[in-house]
Parts: C-alpha cells; sequence; structure tokens
C-alpha cells in the first residue's frame, strides 16, 4: 500500500496536469465564441470520460480517462464561471451567484466519495460511473434547452491577454490563495484513504466516508460566504480562511479512527468554502477594475491555480509520504497556508487603472 501512494497520487494529478494545459486556450476561445458552446463541448467529453472509466481494466486506461476528464472539466469551468461573471456584473450578486455555483461542486464532491465507495463495495466498479454518465446526459439536455448555444453570439469586446493578467500582483495573490488552500484536500484525497488502511484498518466504504465532513461543510461554508464575504470583507475572509485550513491540516495525524477526522476534515472543507467564494468573485472585480471586463481569461487563470493544487499536491503528496510520512506531509501543507495567509490583506483595497476610476 505505503508503494502505490505514487501511482494513485499520478492518477489523481493527471486530471489537473492536462486542465491546466488546456485552460489558457479554453479562455481564448470563449472570448472569441461566447461560454456556452465551450460548456457544451465539456459536458460532452466529461460523459465519454465517465463511461471510460467504468469498463477501464488497466492503469493506462484509467489514466487516458482521467485525463479526458481534465479536458472537459477545463471547458465546463472555464466557460461556467465566465458566463457568470458576464451575466452577474453587479459585484453582491456576483458573489451570490459564484456562492451558489462552487456550492453545485461541493454537491458533487460530498455525494461523489461517499457514493463511490458504498457502490464500488456493495455493487461493482463500474456502477457509480454509470450512474454518473446517465447524470452527465441530464445536464447535457438542460444545457440544450437552456443555453441554446447557436443563438450565442460571441463578446463583442477583446479581452485582456492571459500575460497582461498573469503580470498583476494582485490577480497572482488571488490565485496563490487558490492554488495553496485547494492543495491541502488535494494532498489529502489519494494519501487519507491509504493512510487510514494503514493505521486505522478502515474498511473500504469508511475511506470516502471520511470526507463527507469537509464536502458538508464547504456546500455550507460557499453558501454562507458567497453573501458574507461581500460584507466582511473578502480579503479578510480569505486570510481567515487560509489560517484555519493551516491548522485543519495539522490537526489530520492527531485522529485515531474515523470519527478523529471529523473536526479537522470539517475545518478544512468550511475554510476552502471560505478562499473559494471570496477568491472567484474577487478575480472577476479585479479585471472589471484594472483590465477588460472580459472574464474567459481570467477564469482560465483562477481554474489554473485551482488545478495547480490539484497537479502539485497529489503528484508531491505520494512522493512525500513515501520519503518521510503522513503526518509530516500535513505539517508542511499546513504550515504554507498560515504563512501565505497574510498575503491576502494586499487585496484589501486594489488599486484601479488610471482609466478605469474616471469610467468607474
Amino acid at each position: 500500500l505505503a508503494k502505490e501512494n505514487v501511482r494513485v497520487g499520478l492518477l489523481f494529478a493527471s486530471k489537473a496536469l492536462v486542465q491546466l494545459v488546456v485552460n489558457p486556450f479554453v479562455g481564448l476561445l470563449t472570448n472569441r465564441i461566447g461560454y456556452h458552446i465551450p460548456m457544451f463541448i465539456g459536458f460532452i467529453i466529461m460523459f465519454l470520460s465517465t463511461v471510460m472509466f467504468a469498463f477501464s481494466g488497466t492503469y493506462t486506461l484509467l489514466f487516458i480517462a482521467r485525463a479526458l476528464q481534465g479536458i472537459g472539466s477545463s471547458f465546463s469551468s472555464v466557460a461556467g464561471l465566465g458566463m457568470l461573471a458576464s451575466v452577474y456584473t453587479d459585484d453582491f450578486e456576483r458573489g451570490n451567484a459564484m456562492g451558489i455555483a462552487l456550492g453545485g461542486l461541493a454537491l458533487g464532491v460530498l455525494i461523489g466519495a461517499p457514493f463511490g465507495s458504498v457502490m464500488y463495495e456493495f455493487v461493482g466498479k463500474w456502477s457509480p460511473f454509470l450512474v454518473l454518465a446517465l447524470l452527465a446526459l441530464l445536464d447535457g439536455a438542460l444545457q440544450l434547452c437552456i443555453l441554446q448555444p447557436s443563438k450565442i453570439s460571441p463578446e463583442s469586446t477583446k479581452g485582456t491577454p492571459v500575460f497582461t493578467l498573469l503580470r498583476d500582483p494582485y490577480i497572482l495573490a488571488a490565485a496563490g490563495a487558490l492554488c495553496f488552500s485547494n492543495m491541502g484536500v488535494a494532498m489529502l484525497e489519494p494519501t487519507l484513504p491509504i493512510w487510514m488502511m494503514q493505521t486505522m484498518c478502515s474498511p473500504k466504504w469508511q475511506l470516502g466516508l471520511a470526507f463527507l465532513p469537509a464536502s458538508i461543510s464547504y456546500l455550507i461554508g460557499t453558501n454562507l460566504f458567497g453573501i458574507l464575504a461581500n460584507k466582511m470583507g473578502r480579503w479578510l475572509c480569505s486570510l481567515i480562511g487560509m489560517a484555519v485550513v493551516g491548522i485543519s491540516l495539522l490537526c489530520v495525524p492527531l485522529a485515531k479512527n474515523i470519527y478523529g477526522l471529523i473536526g479537522p476534515n470539517g475545518g478544512l472543507g468550511f475554510a476552502i468554502g471560505m478562499v473559494d467564494s471570496s477568491m472567484m468573485p474577487i478575480m472577476g472585480y479585479l479585471v472589471d477594475l484594472r483590465h477588460t471586463s472580459v472574464y474567459g481569461n481570467v477564469y482560465a487563470i483562477a481554474d489554473v491555480a485551482f488545478c495547480m493544487g490539484f497537479a502539485i499536491g497529489p503528484a508531491t503528496g505520494g512522493a512525500i509520504v513515501r520519503a518521510i510520512g503522513f503526518p509530516w506531509l500535513m505539517i508542511i501543507i499546513g504550515v504554507i497556508n498560515i504563512a501565505y495567509a497574510p498575503l491576502c490583506w494586499y487585496l484589501r483595497n486594489p488599486p484601479a487603472k488610471e482609466e478605469k476610476i474616471v469610467s468607474l
């Protein structure tokens, strides 16, 4: 099991690595043809990937299915967040809408891990994926009914280039917060189940349930702070969130059984919800304030940051666990989050570009 850490970590990371590469191209594509067609392309790729998971019998096929999932996720998330930012131009409304959208992400994670582990144990490996494929078909039908891609025109104004946005220190600070806060849970995903089997002798159905507190609290956190973050200051919400992420990660190795994981995982999910629901609207606000109000590229950067956490986390996490052990992995990533938290203060009152001040 200890040797499997690296292989499982790479399998988890492959989705995010592919997503990292594809995101900038999707950002450019949305600027040219709008958000709706890329979202639908994302659904088609995700459906194919899910069916492939159900019938893959080798590590190579699983790896390809996971990489395909990364391409589909890139199309769906960049186009989806960009569409929300362009539809909800009011900063407060945008924060609420993105809180609900991230709640959808949380709901998937919430149901996914325990549903997958229970179905695997009692029905078979293929069963959760076929159910998921049916749900994906339903999503595609809803998109066709509601979004109607044929009627969509491309963005009328030219978006700010990705490299210009990447030189903006405020966008980089927000992207860093997204990356490091999510890296904690990304490192847990492949390593925690193996650690539980080694130290707690946990049965398979418990391995997915361990993530349930994190998912429930993430769902609460994103919906709650989608509204609250705007009132208390999104920078402060993110700062507190990153500090709590760090403290929660430091507490994970102290657990002696699955019940001991409820507190740390619950705190982790809630805190990541605070960071995500604050940083996603801040990305849109920074583009409005300092660049051109076209959102494909900035949400490509946000998704790249998110994916870097989920690429570096599992890929390095497995190797670190093998070298120095699971508790040290939690200490390293926990301390990184606590150390990064004060940088959120710089997002308290970002300056606008001179020509933007006049128009605003």
